[in-house]
């Protein structure tokens, strides 16, 4: 059987992966568009100030290894530009050379990630403009810091855009961040936020909200970043305005794909064309809660994915079962964490929701160091399903946003939180923890 995947890092190399570990006889292409693989693209913001030492760091396994350890044709430096699903065969061009080549398959996989949005603002590519999306990105930006970087403008609040903020801070770099919209980290709702919004302010970020980048300026090298409110003078730039599917060369091929883009895939990872999946940041996500086909490009999901679609690719049968929307963020002294809906997105998706808020001490009162949680917690105000959690505080956010989560999975509903066996020591919770006071408090009410 001849199995060809397009892309070679998360969801590719765990397809890859397990057709080996499936199918003996399996003959595997892989064609990856860059030169690295199998590499951690959520490590790469910590690179900048040196806490992982090298990008290569968060390689997980190198090419010359699945070349000789496992008997892939590992591709680097080629781009697919066209699928001919009737013909079963793949169009590629070999960046270095411009070599047009082709590849034919009995299975193919579409793992080719998401780029990074890239505005068509003017002057964009003056030197000293980045995105952080790959190795080589991360790469750069390091070398240009040596070129007398004091001040970094950083356009766009998400995950890069704050990881980031707070690398660049950490090296004492001033840095301003410009976000479009009246929020930093959208994925929280805004009475969350402002929290965010405070500790940029404490740890010096000049944070700009509700400004748009309307161009750069500069010589050779940007010097100015001009938005919809003034001028910001600055030495280097990083673009983090979010990503889009990369599947642009799928056009025409029959495939389905969301407006935005995404590959509609089934649960078992497979397209609209027969042989054809497709897995990780280029497809679809199915929502639990939400109950739809959504797109929240994670590296847990891609690898998930992935893994089904080269399990089901070689002959077996598994399913994926969706997501919850699950995250967490390092921000400073600050943990953010969420799962779920929140009231933004119960309010667009015509939801019905019942909101709880509640601040309360992440280990036993009595026991000293104890950190506040704020914790908004959604339900549904007939069905009392648990909707959604949001959780920032600087201990103990990463276990409680994991239950929520476990419970979103199976569907829990708000008064079985309580019931729930968690683990209890004083310098860990108190007798109740946090979420399950919530619950209690809802319990009261409704009686």
């Amino acid at each position: 059987m001849k199995y060809v995947i397009i892309g070679g890092v998360a969801a590719g190399m765990s397809a890859a992966m397990e057709i080996i570990r499936t199918d003996e006889q399996a003959e595997i292409t892989v064609l990856e568009r860059g030169a690295v693989y199998s590499y951690g693209q959520c490590g790469l913001p910590y690179v900048i100030n040196g806490l992982v030492p090298s990008a290569d760091d968060v390689i997980a396994r190198s090419v010359q290894s699945f070349r000789e350890d496992h008997g892939i044709q590992a591709e680097i430096n080629i781009e697919v530009t066209e699928l001919d699903a009737q013909e079963r065969k793949v169009y590629a061009k070999r960046i270095q050379t411009k070599e047009v080549v082709s590849f034919t398959y009995d299975r193919l996989l579409i793992a080719t990630g998401a780029d990074p949005i890239q505005p068509n603002w003017p002057r964009i590519n003056l030197e000293g403009i980045h995105v952080l999306k790959t190795i080589p990105d991360t790469k750069a930006i390091v070398t240009d810091m040596m070129e007398n970087v004091e001040h970094v403008t950083i356009i766009g609040g998400g995950y890069i855009g704050l990881e980031a903020t707070e690398s660049f801070r950490s090296l004492g770099l001033s840095v301003t961040l410009i976000q479009r919209g009246d929020q930093l980290a959208k994925i929280f709702d805004l009475d969350m936020a402002r929290q965010i919004h405070e500790e940029a302010s404490k740890h010096g970020v000049d944070v700009k909200l509700g400004e748009e980048v309307t161009h750069f300026e500069g010589d050779k090298r940007v010097k100015r970043v001009i938005t919809t409110n003034g001028a910001v003078d600055t030495d280097l730039v990083l673009i983090s305005a979010g990503i889009h599917p990369n599947t642009d060369f799928l056009k025409g091929s029959g495939l389905h794909m969301t407006d935005e883009g995404a590959i509609i895939v089934s649960p078992a990872m497979q397209t609209s064309l027969p042989d054809v999946y497709a897995a990780g940041d280029c497809a679809t996500h199915y929502h639990i809660v939400k109950q739809l086909n959504d797109y929240i490009p994670l590296g847990t999901t891609a690898n998930k994915q992935g893994r089904i679609a080269g399990a089901n690719m070689a002959g077996r049968y598994l399913t994926f079962k969706g997501i919850t929307g699950t995250s967490i963020i390092q921000f400073f002294d600050l943990t953010l964490g969420r799962t779920g809906i929140t009231e933004k997105e119960a309010k667009r998706l015509n939801i019905p929701y019942q909101a709880e808020t509640k601040t309360a001490n992440n280990q036993a009162g009595y026991y000293p160091g104890g950190e506040d949680l704020h914790i908004k917690l959604l339900y549904h105000p007939y069905t009392n399903h648990v909707l959604g959690g949001q959780i920032i505080g600087k201990k103990g956010v990463d276990k409680r946003i994991d239950v929520l989560a476990t419970a979103l999975y199976n569907q829990m509903t708000i008064d079985q939180l309580q019931d729930l066996d968690l683990a209890y020591a004083p310098p860990y919770n108190g007798v109740w923890d946090p979420i399950q006071k919530i619950a209690r408090r809802w319990n009261r009410d409704k009686t």
